[in-house]
């Protein structure tokens, strides 16, 4: 499988150019979508799964869509899935999580 990381939204570059790659992606034949946002919310991200679902490029509708829910975790994966994603990944919570312990440990080590 082919993976296209999208990180359009969080370079800056806006909606419009996330979805001219994700189009692109597409079109060369990706096996899935990854998109990232830092946005606190998922608005964003739910905006860009709908215009993507709906651009009408063929293979679209049926894409597999990633996301990495670090920054706007407000939002369930339940919700996510009824939205259009296909996988959650949950990259940075165990380490953020486990980093206050270590500290801890460490510091009384010292």
């Amino acid at each position: 499988m082919v993976i296209s990381r999208i990180e359009a939204l969080i370079a800056g570059h806006g909606m419009e150019e996330a979805l001219k790659r994700a189009v692109a992606y597409t079109e060369a034949g990706v096996s899935g979508i990854m998109i990232h946002s830092k946005q606190k919310e998922p608005d964003e991200i739910l905006e860009f799964i709908k215009k993507y679902k709906e651009s009408g490029v063929e293979g679209a509708s049926a894409m597999p869509i990633i996301v990495v829910p670090t920054s706007y975790n407000s939002i369930t994966e339940a919700e996510l899935c009824e939205a259009g994603v296909s996988v959650c990944i949950y990259a940075n919570q165990l380490l953020r999580a486990a980093y206050p312990a270590m500290n801890a440990v460490a510091e009384s080590i010292l």
